[in-house]
């Protein structure tokens, strides 16, 4: 169906096919009091999925604790986009448990509620506004229940600017922060997008393959990046980049046939015969 030029519809981000911008968490706001006393912000228990018959996931079970940074690698086809989309409600489990800390059941929950309970998606293509600034980008994933337009004409509070401000120095783009999106490089549209999940305050972050494309100075700083993030918030990263896992990385899944095959430091995972035979290689 062909969607008509209205001022709108020409800023909207240029998405990959499927997506759904709601699953990233824009224009939503993370919810408050996530009860997590226990330690565990993901709880992922006998998930399986499947697709016409193909098992994409089966009895997949994972645990991600509050302020973990969890790097999740594996082979293509191992499941590891399917798993994301069964956390941000894009694809519901045929059966098992999913729960965002305590209380949230995920399987429950539509996609737009799952980013606004406090979880934040960031495919691997940034998604960007370029025909906006780099702050209009913030200012837009800050405010909730309005429209583009609408958005851009309310007011910020000083709160909300000092909250933007924060983001920008955090993602070094302080000094573009009136330059077009449309304009920046790659890797700093990936530095964008991720701004524009950090100004939500989500409790649990989805990134996919965030350094591919990037240069050498950018993959660091992202390491560096995700390194201060986490303990504030918990980071799930999915990556192929083994010199980047190795730099940010306490703890590694691997996924094959959509069911954990390993788990540890990235030493042990590494040196497990059966992680070598399918993903590593000798």
């Amino acid at each position: 169906m062909k969607v008509s030029a209205t001022p709108e519809t020409m800023l909207l981000p240029e998405q990959d096919s499927g997506t759904a911008r709601d699953a990233i968490g824009l224009g939503v706001a993370a919810g408050e009091g996530l009860n997590a006393r226990h330690g565990t912000i993901l709880t992922l228990e006998d998930i399986n999925v499947s697709f016409d018959g193909f098992k994409a996931l089966t009895n997949l079970t994972l645990y991600i604790g509050v302020g973990e940074l969890r790097c999740i690698i594996g082979p293509n086809g191992a499941g590891k986009t399917t798993m994301m989309d069964v956390i941000t409600g894009k694809t519901r489990p045929d059966n098992g448990v999913a729960y965002f800390g305590e209380t949230y059941d995920l399987t429950e929950m539509s996609e737009y509620e799952i980013a606004q309970a406090g979880i934040g998606r960031k495919f691997q293509k940034p998604t960007v506004f370029e025909a906006l600034s780099v702050f209009e980008n913030l200012e837009l994933a800050q405010k909730t229940g309005k429209s583009v337009w609408a958005s851009l004409r309310a007011k910020l509070s000083g709160e909300q600017k000092d909250r933007i401000d924060e983001v920008l120095a955090t993602i070094r783009l302080d000094g573009s922060r009136h330059r077009p999106a449309g304009l920046l490089s790659h890797g700093q549209k990936q530095f964008l997008e991720i701004g524009m999940l950090l100004v939500q305050d989500p409790h649990l972050l989805l990134l996919d393959e965030p350094v591919a494309g990037m240069t050498d100075a950018e993959t660091e700083f992202t390491a560096e990046l995700f390194r201060s993030l986490a303990g504030k918030h918990s980071l799930m990263v999915v990556e192929h980049d083994m010199g980047f896992v190795g730099s940010i990385a306490d703890h590694v899944t691997v996924l094959h046939q959509g069911q954990v095959l390993a788990e540890g430091s990235l030493e042990d995972v590494q040196r497990d015969e059966r992680v070598i035979e399918v993903y590593l290689g000798r």
